[in-house]
This record gives C-alpha cells, sequence and structure tokens, in this order.
C-alpha cells in the first residue's frame, strides 16, 4: 500500500500550453509591450466604475490609477557547470537546464549544506530538494528526508508531485491528521520520504522517537516549506520543534541537512538560523528563473464623497476588473483576505461577463475538498477555466501554471505577500497585469498616497522569539521528556539552557538527577517531571502553553486560541472568524478552558469594550532625546472587558452595546514605550482633552502602521495612551505584544522607531479627512469607541517625535 500512489502527475519547471485567447498574440508574432497590451483593460474598467456608479469624478482615469510600474522582462540564466546528480535523477526531473539559483543550493545540499532558497513564487525551488532527496534514496547507503509544509494540502500537492517522477528508491507518504491508524503504522514502516507538518511532528513524531529510529537514524534531509510562514509564536513553538528534531538525530548519530524555502524576507540567513539553530546557513535569493514583462498597477476606488472620504467600495472595483480581464480572455487570479470577499466577487464577475464565460470563473478557498481543490487547480492550468478568486491558499506554493493577471483585493498586509501573490503571474514568458486594488486602511491609504513604496520598498523582517520563556519552557519540557537535557544540549539551545532548566525545576517541570560515571565526576540530567509526554498539551498557535479550545456545540474542535487571552477575544457574543468561517462565541467557561461557537451569517463583527493598565516592570534599553524618549522592556497588562460592540461589517456603523460581567485579566509582555516631556506637550499646544485624543489618535495611527517593519497584523499588538503614566510620568504611548512573554514585535518596534513615527507622521498628514477616519486614526479594534480622537494633535506630536529622533537621540 503507498498512500502517494492515487495523486496524478504533475511537473516543475515546465509550462503547461494554455489554449489561445483573444488577447493572446498569433504564434512567432512579437509580443506587444505590456503596457500596450494591459493599460486600455485598466482604462475601459476604471471609466466603467467611475461613470456608472456615483463617483464626484466620473471619467477622472488618472485620480484612480495613482501608480504604474513597469517591472522589465527577464531571461533565464544557466551555471557554467550542472549540479553533481546521478544522470538518471537528471533524467526524470525532465528539464534540460537548471536554473542558475538552482544549481547553486543543489551544490551547497549535495556538498552537506544547510540551505534557505528565498526566491519567487514557481521559481522551481521544489525541484532542489527533489532532486537531492532522489539521489539520497538510490544511493548505496539510501537515506530518508521529511517535508515539513504550513497547510496539508500544500503537503499533498508536493506529495503528489514528487511521486509524479518515480524516483527509483523512493517511497513517499504523507503523515498528517488525515492518515488513518493503519496508514500510519504503514508509513512508519516503509516510507522513506515522509510529508507531514509541524503539529504532527510536535505530538506524533518527536513524543514516539522510538518507532522513527530506523527513520532517523537514516534521516538525510529536512524540507521546510513556506517558511516566512513561520513567525510569532507559532514560528518560536517550531524553532523549538527542530531543534528537538535535530537532537534526537544526533543522538542515533546522524546530522541533518535543512533545505529551507522561502519567500523574500529580509534577513534570510537570521531567519534560518532562529528557526533551526543553525548559523553557517547557505542563502540562494539570486533568481535566474524567466519572467515576462510585468505591469503592476495601483487602484485608488473612485471618491465618492469629498467631505466624508467615502469611496466605492473596493469589491466593485476588483470584481470589474477581473470581469475585464475574462473578457478579455485573459488568465486571471484574484486575491481576497476572507472567505466571504471571495464569494461576493466571484459572484459579481460571473455577473459582470458574458453568459458563456461566467462558467469559467471560480472561487478557491479555505473549506473545500482536496478533490475539489485539486480539480479546481487542474482545470486553471489547462485553461479550462479563465478566473479563479482566492484566499491566500493560493498565495503558498502549489502548482496552477501560468496566469496572466492578478488583481489584489485590499493589500495582504505585508510587502512580502504582495510579492508572493504578483508573483503567480508572468512565469510563462508571456507579459502580464498586476492591480493592487486600495481599501480604506491605514496601510492601503499610505500606499496609495506613496505608491512607489509598493515596488521599492524591502520586504519586512519576520518576528520569530524562541527565548519566550512561555514557549521555551514548556518545549524544553518536551525535549526532556523525549530524552534527559544534558550541558551538552546547549548546542542546541546555546547559553539560556541552564537558566530555563533552572526555572523549570523551581516550576516543577523539571526534577535534576546526578548521574555518576566510573572515575568520572558526575554529570546532571533534567528530566520531565508529570505522566506521560507534555506535547499534547502544548499547542504551537499558543503564546502561553495554556490553551482555551474552540470548539461546536457537538464538542468538535474548531481551533485554539491562549486561554489569557481568552475574556478579550472570546466573551460570549464575540465574532470569530476561522479560515474565513463565521462563528458566534455562545459561551466561554474559563474552569473548563472552552469556548463554544455557533456558526454566523457573518454580516456584524464585534469589538470588546475594555479599560486597560499597563505597568512597567523594567525597562531594556533606552533612546532619550530633547523632550522625547523611546523605550522597550517587559510591561504588565490588566485588563478587563466590560462588553462589546455589534458592527455591521458593510457599513461600519454600530448596531448595539452588550454589557458583560468578565474576571480581570493580566499580560506579562512585553511593550515599545513612547513618552513625551511637558516641553514637547507645550509646544505643540496641548493639554485637557485635545492631549489625551492627541496620544490616542497617535496610538491607532502607529499600530496601523508597523506591520511595515514587522510582519505582523494590528491584531498580533495592543496599545495605551494617556496624558500622565504613573510610573513614567509623562504622557506616554505603550504598544505592547499581544502574546505572553512577546514574540519580537516590541523590540522592532523600538529599533525602527524614527522610521515608524515619520511613516505615521505622513499617513496623518497625507489623508484627506479633516478630523479622522478609518483611514488615518479610527481602529476597528479600539475599546473605548474610538474616543477621543484628535488628528490635528496626533500631527503636531509626530512631528516634533519625529524632528526629535532626526536630531541624534542618546543611548542609555
Amino acid at each position: 500500500m503507498n498512500p502517494a500512489g492515487a495523486y496524478p502527475a504533475t511537473r516543475s519547471q515546465t509550462t503547461t500550453p494554455t489554449k489561445p485567447s483573444a488577447a493572446m498574440p498569433p504564434p512567432n508574432v512579437p509580443n506587444p509591450p505590456a503596457t500596450d497590451r494591459f493599460e486600455p483593460l485598466l482604462i475601459r474598467a476604471v471609466d466603467d466604475v467611475t461613470r456608472t456608479r456615483g463617483s464626484s469624478s466620473p471619467g477622472d482615469v488618472d485620480a484612480v490609477i495613482v501608480g504604474r510600474h513597469m517591472e522589465p522582462a527577464r531571461g533565464a540564466r544557466f551555471s557554467d557547470h550542472e549540479p553533481a546528480l546521478d544522470p538518471s535523477v537528471r533524467r526524470r526531473l525532465g528539464v534540460d537546464r537548471l536554473w542558475r539559483h538552482q544549481v547553486d543550493a543543489l551544490d551547497a545540499v549535495l556538498a552537506g549544506r544547510s540551505v534557505i532558497l528565498t526566491t519567487g513564487t514557481a521559481s522551481g525551488k521544489s525541484l532542489v530538494a527533489q532532486g537531492a532527496i532522489a539521489q539520497a534514496c538510490a544511493g548505496e547507503r539510501p537515506g530518508s528526508a521529511l517535508f515539513l509544509h504550513p497547510t496539508k494540502a500544500l503537503g499533498h500537492d508536493q506529495l503528489r508531485a514528487l511521486s509524479a517522477f518515480d524516483f527509483p528508491g523512493v517511497v513517499a507518504a504523507a503523515y498528517d491528521g488525515d492518515a488513518t491508524d493503519t496508514e500510519r503504522v504503514w508509513v512508519r514502516r516503509h516510507a522513506n520520504v515522509v510529508f507531514t507538518n509541524p503539529d504532527m511532528l510536535h505530538v506524533g513524531i518527536l513524543p514516539r522517537h522510538g518507532q522513527w529510529k530506523t527513520f532517523l537514524r537514516r534521516l538525510r534531509y529536512v524540507v521546510v516549506d513556506e517558511a516566512h510562514t513561520l513567525r510569532g509564536v507559532f514560528g518560536a513553538h517550531v524553532a523549538h520543534v527542530l531543534r528537538r528534531l535535530r537532537r534526537l538525530c544526533a543522538e542515533v548519530g546522524t546530522e541533518v541537512v535543512f533545505i529551507l524555502a522561502s519567500a523574500t524576507v529580509d534577513d534570510a540567513a537570521h531567519l534560518a538560523s532562529v528557526l533551526t539553530g543553525i548559523d553557517d546557513f547557505v542563502v540562494v535569493d539570486d533568481e535566474a528563473s524567466p519572467r515576462g514583462e510585468r505591469v503592476v498597477a495601483q487602484i485608488d476606488p473612485p471618491l465618492l464623497d469629498a467631505a466624508t472620504g467615502a469611496r466605492l467600495p473596493a469589491h466593485q472595483v476588483t470584481a470589474a476588473i477581473g470581469a475585464k480581464a475574462v473578457t478579455s480572455g485573459l488568465r486571471t487570479i484574484v486575491f481576497c483576505r476572507s472567505r466571504r470577499t471571495t464569494e461576493t466577487i466571484t459572484a459579481a464577475i460571473r455577473r459582470l461577463v458574458a453568459p458563456g464565460l461566467a462558467d469559467m470563473v471560480q472561487s478557491y478557498r479555505a473549506g473545500y475538498l482536496a478533490t475539489e481543490r485539486r480539480a479546481i487547480e487542474a482545470e486553471l492550468t489547462s485553461g479550462r477555466l479563465l478566473a479563479v478568486v482566492a484566499t491566500n491558499a493560493l498565495e503558498l506554493g502549489i502548482d496552477i501554471g501560468g496566469l496572466d493577471v492578478c488583481v489584489i483585493h485590499t493589500f495582504p498586509g505585508t510587502i512580502s505577500s504582495f510579492r508572493q501573490q504578483i508573483g503567480r503571474v508572468g512565469r510563462s514568458g508571456e507579459p502580464s497585469l498586476a492591480v493592487l486594488v486600495a481599501g480604506t486602511d491605514q496601510l492601503d491609504r499610505y500606499l496609495m498616497d506613496h505608491p512607489s513604496e509598493l515596488v521599492t520598498r524591502p520586504p519586512e523582517r519576520i518576528v520569530v522569539n524562541p527565548a519566550n520563556p512561555e514557549i521555551e519552557d514548556p518545549q524544553l519540557q518536551c525535549a526532556a521528556a523525549e530524552s534527559p537535557l544534558t550541558p551538552a544540549d546547549e548546542r542546541f539551545w546555546g547559553d539560556d539552557l541552564a537558566d530555563a532548566i533552572r526555572r523549570g525545576v523551581i516550576a516543577d517541570r523539571f526534577r535534576l538527577r546526578h548521574v555518576a560515571s566510573d572515575g568520572a565526576p558526575s554529570s546532571v540530567r533534567a528530566v520531565s517531571t508529570g505522566h506521560g509526554h507534555p506535547a499534547g498539551r502544548i499547542g504551537l498557535r499558543s503564546g502561553s502553553g495554556r490553551e482555551c479550545r474552540i470548539i461546536d456545540a457537538t464538542g468538535t474542535l474548531i481551533g485554539t486560541a491562549d486561554l489569557e487571552r481568552a475574556t478579550t477575544t472570546l466573551y460570549p457574543g464575540a465574532a470569530y472568524v476561522h479560515r474565513g468561517e463565521a462563528f458566534r462565541v455562545v459561551e466561554l467557561d474559563l474552569d473548563q478552558a472552552t469556548a463554544t461557537v455557533e456558526v454566523d451569517d457573518g454580516t456584524t463583527t464585534t469589538r470588546a469594550d475594555s479599560s486597560t493598565e499597563l505597568e512597567i516592570l523594567d525597562t531594556d534599553d533606552r533612546w532619550e532625546t530633547d523632550g522625547f524618549a523611546v523605550s522597550v522592556g517587559p510591561v504588565a497588562v490588566h485588563h478587563e472587558v466590560t462588553g462589546y460592540t455589534r458592527i455591521d461589517v458593510l457599513t461600519r456603523r454600530t448596531v448595539d452595546h452588550v454589557p458583560l460581567t468578565l474576571p480581570a485579566s493580566t499580560l506579562r509582555t512585553r511593550a515599545v514605550r513612547y513618552t513625551f516631556d511637558p516641553t514637547t506637550i507645550d509646544e505643540a499646544d496641548l493639554d485637557g482633552d485635545a492631549l489625551a485624543g492627541s496620544l490616542h489618535a497617535l496610538e491607532h495611527a502607529m499600530i496601523a502602521m508597523l506591520p511595515l517593519f514587522a510582519i505582523c497584523d494590528r491584531w498580533d499588538v495592543g496599545g495605551i495612551s494617556t496624558a500622565w503614566h504613573r510610573d513614567t510620568q509623562r504622557a506616554t504611548i505603550a504598544i505592547y505584544d499581544g502574546y505572553p512573554g512577546g514574540i519580537g514585535i516590541a523590540e522592532l518596534g523600538f529599533a525602527a522607531a524614527d522610521r515608524h513615527l515619520a511613516t505615521t507622521g505622513e499617513l496623518l498628514t497625507t489623508c484627506g479627512c479633516r478630523s479622522g477616519c478609518p483611514s488615518c486614526v479610527q481602529s476597528p479594534k479600539c475599546g473605548n469607541g474610538n474616543e477621543p480622537l484628535d488628528k490635528a494633535g496626533a500631527v503636531a506630536l509626530a512631528r516634533l517625535a519625529s524632528r526629535s529622533l532626526q536630531v541624534g537621540p542618546n543611548r542609555r
């Protein structure tokens, strides 16, 4: 029985033939420039929406297409040599020549060096792992390999791709939550290439490492796909899981080589090192695959009301552009941020195109069966579908062939994600078009006012903090349960291991055992306390090790969340969204650590009404100037939810307020703090309510702009602002990590304080509203109902703080 056998064949690094379309030139005729090909499409779409949907400036195309950037065509580049792959492996790979970045990566991997590849979507990263693994499995001493994927769907896609090559000696199979007990036994006994995910490695493989001893002894390669998704709490947990894997392999005499595949990120070597604990990674980031010309355009939906700043909804503009592309015969992908928007835009495009084309438009999102997803992918690749409207499920490396147009409904949150999405088009060598349709969020508005930033800004730095004790300590208990910890394990966890073990002894996670050797001093080993392996009690997406289980009325697990954050996110009546599907919390049981939810129509969302106090516990670093200071360090956030507000999703209007009585909670985390001296406040001419509103408005805007400097979401952080803080004795803004112990966001905010403040000031001054709007200072998560807010005062404070930092801060 081979679970991989049922998958149909696919091939990497090949171009699937597409059906001719009206927009494609006849054979042997040079392609027109991309601008000539796509500009009429954009103009027609924009003209339609401005003339027919009540714009205050009909026909003003230039006011709507705010940015156009041409990325020139890129030819393939090859190496002056071929990697040391066996000829039989080369033949089965089915490519004439490997691109240079593939050769560079294979050279390093075959020499025993760990590699991180950070080239674009569909640039053949998978082929590097496939070739190296095929060679390892067919050698005189056959090796094994482990693939880790962030989603089961992607893992099965990659399993299908590897199986299609039919490499001699390769027995590949999936070991995940979908595998039956019988299949899992078969995989352990027979497979030498295992596809799984970090969660299963954590809870299903490492705790049972005795059953995997032969596999681990032969383990040659560990492939971590989509490594850029391993960030925040999840990334920190995975970093420890990978160290636990390395440690168990070392105990059976194996030193594994890692192959990390990632989107373009800032400082890829640092990311690889933090995730694996290995310092000497080879970084391969000079992409050599071909690409056609690409036009990147930014669309600002037409203004409907100059007084309020209201604009045409982004989904209408997105649907209009998608429909024009489909009508022109262009193979199109539309990216959306939610399941509901995906279905809304799919229906709108179908209404706008001719009846014969409506069936060639399909949605693609989480929740579809694997067979349904594969059918859609095959139809899109073959040309039977002209357009797919997708959530970020298709942002990851699933093979869907060459596409012509990518339309992105509102900024996806990070430059890295934006590049991943537009990388879906232009791979066939044809010209392509990528369009961002802006929403009302602060990041969207900033990028409309600074269009060049979208194409010139470097990718964000990924936040991973394995040193967080809330994550490190329970993970080390897992490691001790697998094999007692000794001082020699500092090679995996560094100099902090001794401190972590001391914390574990105090918390009764470990007990120390002295082991005597003949004629040698006794050694100390830390063993796990308690019964059974602790992995089953430690979720990889929880920052505290204490999880609240989110279940439906039948007890089916929907998801998990930090128990310490449950009262602020899972209170009775709260809207909860999981993989794009809307739920409503019916009951929160803190004693049982469960929140019961029911399916909701998703027409309203909720915002907790709350009171928050922040206590500064210590200061680790500080910059100080005349009139202004920035510091970072541990804090305690005392939070009490007093009720919630229901808000209409479409209109953003308040539906009602519901009071609640819930126990207060305390979050121990880390924060970056901004303090303003009285001289600065006087210069800004602020006092009383004006000062409170100014600080509050600046806090909101700074939280909204933080994702430009760290890969995070505004929901990953919290903030407080006050005209006088008892610990600083100053007017203060604090932005804190929303996870116990902190995940590194505060440190990145501190390091980027000058750029962060300057960018926030630009957002505030360029927003055309008079007194504040959702595009600058209003926040959808404000626990005080966005009151009070003073935009003019926020502009003054940002200007003065930026000026102080430019003069040159002193470190204390």
